[in-house]
């Protein structure tokens, strides 16, 4: 390593999930199979929207980048992951090492600030339905998108440039699947208090922040939908946000489970569990979510293959 990046360590060695050696094969094809999932549905999402004049909403214009986020997301840890698993290679350098990191966490802030602006649209939609059109206009879902990125990034810089001015000595084993913040930063034998209080602020701002004005977007809404003397209006107020309310449960419920329940007598295997769970699993429920339970989405699908059909 060059003396400006104070590290005798060149490369890492990641040990990857806890499997027996004989069940390597089937979590592969396991694995493989959900990434597989992830990238095709996703990027179906993608098209549907791209192709569909009536998709052309600002909801599913967050609903766009979010699908290439999850795609970006589970691109950045399952190929390596998958390459361990089948060559034992478990080698990782450096540098790439470290951009993995920040990707890692580029990818995560942007899905939370991603998931925060779509759940501020279901708060206009419902709450000032007669407004929409006027508070939701296209200048100010591209300035929430770029905000979105443009925070994340920092975010995920701050961290990484941070990370490069430690030290690793003799222990360079991570025991994860991949090059994960916490991870690297118990194997340095460099004074890392920084570091941590770097990812309680950030943590707040990225993770926490959005959280919460997710729970009073939804609290507002959930006035409102009280208000709604009808059982039609009820049942139309939840399927707007059925879809949406699902993911956030599915992220959120993996984080709260990585940080805020009591960690057991393993707590490593919880963490590679968390971390499967909103690296892999999430991403890949998503276009589900959406195609599954939207009637827009579902006519939209059928649109495009009835043409395909048509075609042929």
């Amino acid at each position: 390593m060059k003396p400006g990046n104070q590290s005798s360590v060149s490369e890492f060695l990641l040990l990857g999930l806890p499997i027996p050696p004989e069940q390597q094969g089937v979590f592969f094809l396991l694995f493989l199979g959900m990434y597989l999932t992830t990238v095709l549905g996703n990027l179906l999402i993608v098209l549907l929207i791209w192709l569909d004049s009536r998709l052309h909403t600002p909801m599913y214009f967050f609903l766009s980048h979010l699908a290439l986020t999850d795609i970006s997301f589970s691109s950045v840890t399952v190929p390596k992951m998958l390459v361990n698993t089948q060559t034992q290679h478990l080698s990782i350098p450096y540098e790439v090492c470290v951009s993995q990191t920040y990707f890692f966490m580029f990818f995560a802030d942007l899905d939370s600030f991603l998931i925060t602006s779509m759940a501020y649209d279901r708060y206009v939609a419902i709450c000032h339905p007669l407004h929409y059109a006027t508070i939701m206009r296209p200048s100010v879902c591209v300035m929430l998108v770029a905000g979105s990125w443009v925070i994340a990034c920092v975010c995920a810089l701050l961290h990484t440039l941070l990370l490069t001015q430690l030290s690793f000595c003799a222990d360079h084993k991570v025991p994860h699947f991949f090059c994960d913040l916490g991870a690297l930063l118990k194997l340095s034998c460099s004074d890392t208090s920084l570091n941590q209080l770097v990812i309680f602020t950030a943590g707040l701002t990225a993770i926490m922040l959005p959280f919460l004005c997710i729970l009073v977007s939804y609290g507002h809404i959930g006035v409102t939908i009280l208000q709604v003397p009808s059982t039609k209006g009820i049942f139309k107020a939840l399927s707007t946000c059925g879809s949406h309310l699902s993911v956030v449960t599915l992220y959120y419920g993996a984080i709260i489970g990585l940080y805020f329940l009591p960690s057991s007598s393993n707590t490593n295997d919880k963490n590679i569990i968390a971390s499967v769970i909103y690296t892999v699993v999430t991403p890949m429920l998503n276009p589900f979510i959406y195609s599954l339970r939207n009637k827009d989405m579902k006519g939209a699908l059928r649109k495009l293959l009835s043409k395909k059909t048509y075609s042929f």
